[in-house]
């Protein structure tokens, strides 16, 4: 368990500058850009370290209803940090500043023409957390020991890609890439390995 707290933000800042990041630049000129957040916060019973996690609102013309890190699209002139930070205010009222940001995580590119970078924040006072209805249908908390559990991820096949697709395992839903490889990457970093997951597939539906 990692109870909420400066020692817990110090150990993960400093597993996150431990952390060999890649650079997609050869793509980067083909691909759209955008930012998601792990948000780090206290769990439901404050007990722990969590990250928020959010299912899609229905209304959204795409992924809608599906499980996401808060993020979306860079807007033009805009760094990967500035997007991730401005769309955690524009989806939950969360408004933080560039220094909670603990670090980032390797750029992974999306089936669907985006390069998403994962930036990890600090996010002390999440008390005032307010979904956007427009955007998000439901945030949740989810403890950072439920993603080190060995169970908690899996590997499967599909025929139209000879990579493999992961899968996270929460409350009876299976998650998947990008949302799925972002999360392990995540878990491997805390963990102190350096683990890629670009290779990492999504499935069918993802494509677009």
């Amino acid at each position: 368990m990692r109870f909420f707290g400066d020692a817990t933000r110090r150990n993960i800042a400093e597993a996150c500058a431990a952390f060999a990041r890649l650079h997609d630049a050869a793509e980067a000129s083909t691909l759209k850009r955008a930012a998601v957040v792990v948000a780090l916060t206290e769990s439901d019973d404050g007990d722990d370290t969590a990250f928020l996690l959010t299912r899609r609102a229905s209304s959204l013309r795409s992924h809608r209803g599906q499980w996401a890190l808060p993020g979306g699209r860079c807007d033009a002139g805009e760094t990967p940090v500035e997007a991730a930070l401005r769309e955690l205010d524009e989806e939950l009222a969360l408004k933080l500043p560039p220094d909670a940001v603990l670090g980032l995580l390797d750029d992974y590119p999306t089936r669907s023409g985006y390069l998403i970078t994962p930036v990890v924040v600090w996010a002390a006072d999440s008390v005032a957390i307010k979904p956007n209805p427009d955007e998000v249908a439901s945030v949740h908390r989810i403890a950072l020991d439920t993603i080190e559990r060995d169970d908690a991820f899996d590997f499967t096949a599909i025929p139209e890609s000879s990579r493999r697709v992961i899968r996270f395992h929460h409350r009876m839903s299976l998650i998947h890439a990008p949302t799925a490889a972002l999360i392990y990457q995540f878990r491997e970093v805390l963990a102190g390995r350096q683990t890629r997951v670009t290779d990492l597939e999504q499935p069918v539906f993802a494509w677009t």
